[in-house]
């Protein structure tokens, strides 16, 4: 019998009943076609890898990654749970390894969820990775968390929930946000002020392929994360860089994204976007099942897969070394953009507008940070939006110093019911979640 050289352990979660609308790219068919090549593959007969059913998240899940307006259960629906479930399922066997490596194929996805969540947002409503990356913390006591995301589209809420954690190295490439949603990910966006320099975007022209894809992982990803020495290394694993993908304009394929995973190693992986449903995601989801396992997926190619027709031409290859040389200058440079975003104040404030185009809402944010040199910092957001209550947001981190733990209390108890109809305290550092009606 064939044996996986790494174990690798499976969480396959449809949601048959969560769907934008019966026919939008973004339905339970996604995972369908996949399931039924894993299975006529015989990859599940094949001794090390191992599925696994999905847990159920819990509310307190939920409580550790999000500040959710008016409650959880107004923004979510069961099948929200099931995925979050299912990478917490997935991300306890590799902790307590049961399995090597593990990739959870569920949907809803999430990465497009931020920190304060008042509906849904690029078809994410609860950030999938981050639950799963909080419990952890959590439960096992993780240190250095790394979190590289392969989705086309930008990681934006991941982005937000980590922007302030000097903890947790965020590393996107997506297609440049100047040509895709959600418009962001530029490689100016480097986190807070008390950890500028650990998010880290690459946005790559439209037309990028295997070329270019596996040079950003060899010459950007790969040395940054060896810097960096996580504990434990996540990838929001997007699929939606292939060249059938019809939401994107990027030339990846199978065996490009097969490469990827072998390159990069992940603990666990956790599917995000992928709307080729047929001629694309079996193939892909294959490889990387394979990948991760540590076995040839060089046979692995969908039907039509013509390789010259992709190549990305001279202008896409030379753009991206220029692009790798400046994402390397600025990761050498951290340290000092740090001190330089947190010399001469003790708080920094942004203001700005979060629209949830899956829901029509428009949220207004002002946040306010503690500059802090021996933690995280705490911080504060006032979020409201038409038709829900206005909410001060406030946020203890997992190594919060006693400053900041005395500040983020001051934040909570203080808060005004003329301004507010709720205050929240997310209090990582004891595991609470506080919440008063003004």
């Amino acid at each position: 019998m064939l044996q996986a050289k790494h174990n690798t352990g499976l969480v396959f979660f449809p949601a048959f009943d969560w769907a934008i609308s019966p026919n939008h790219p973004e339905r339970e068919e996604r995972l369908l076609y996949t399931q039924d090549q894993v299975l006529e593959e015989g990859l599940l007969d094949i001794d090390g890898i191992v599925e696994y059913k999905p847990d159920i998240a819990t509310i307190r899940d939920i409580q550790r990654a999000h500040f959710c307006i008016p409650d959880e259960w107004q923004v979510t629906t069961e099948s929200h749970f099931i995925s979050a479930g299912g990478a917490k399922t997935i991300g306890m066997a590799v902790m307590e390894k049961q399995v090597d490596r593990g990739f959870a194929l569920v949907r809803p996805p999430g990465h497009h969820a931020m920190r304060v969540v008042h509906g849904s947002r690029g078809f994410c409503n609860v950030n999938i990775e981050a639950m799963m990356v909080e419990y952890l913390r959590t439960a096992y006591k993780v240190d250095r968390v790394a979190i590289v995301d392969t989705d086309c589209h930008h990681g934006d809420g991941t982005q937000d929930i980590y922007w302030h954690d000097p903890d947790v190295l965020f590393i996107s490439l997506h297609q440049d946000g100047r040509t895709l949603y959600p418009g962001s990910g530029f490689i100016n966006e480097l986190g807070g002020p008390n950890a500028a320099g650990l998010t880290v975007n690459i946005p790559l022209p439209p037309n990028t392929s295997e070329e270019g894809f596996i040079y950003t992982i060899e010459e950007m990803v790969l040395p940054i994360l060896a810097d960096f020495k996580p504990d434990i290394v996540i990838n929001s694993a997007g699929q939606d860089n292939h060249y059938a993908d019809p939401l994107t304009n990027m030339n990846f394929s199978a065996q490009g994204y097969a490469r990827l995973t072998e390159l990069l190693k992940p603990d666990i992986a956790v599917l995000e976007g992928g709307y080729s449903i047929e001629s694309a995601l079996p193939y892909m989801n294959v490889g990387i099942i394979l990948a991760m396992a540590g076995l040839d997926y060089s046979r692995v190619m969908e039907p039509n897969y013509e390789p010259e027709r992709i190549r990305q031409g001279h202008d896409v290859t030379d753009y991206i070394r220029r692009l790798g040389d400046r994402v390397m200058a600025g990761w050498a440079r951290r340290d000092e953009t740090r001190h330089e975003r947190q010399a001469g104040k003790t708080m920094d404030r942004r203001s700005r507008s979060v629209f949830y185009d899956t829901d029509n809402i428009l949220e207004k944010q002002n946040e306010t940070v503690r500059i802090c040199e021996d933690c995280g910092g705490c911080w504060s957001i006032d979020t409201a939006s038409e038709g829900r209550k206005r909410a001060l947001a406030v946020h203890l981190p997992v190594k919060g110093c006693p400053a900041c733990r005395e500040t983020a209390y001051e934040w909570y108890e203080s808060a005004d019911p003329k301004t507010f109809d709720i205050a929240l305290l997310q209090d990582r550092q004891q595991d609470r979640y506080l919440k008063r009606d003004l």
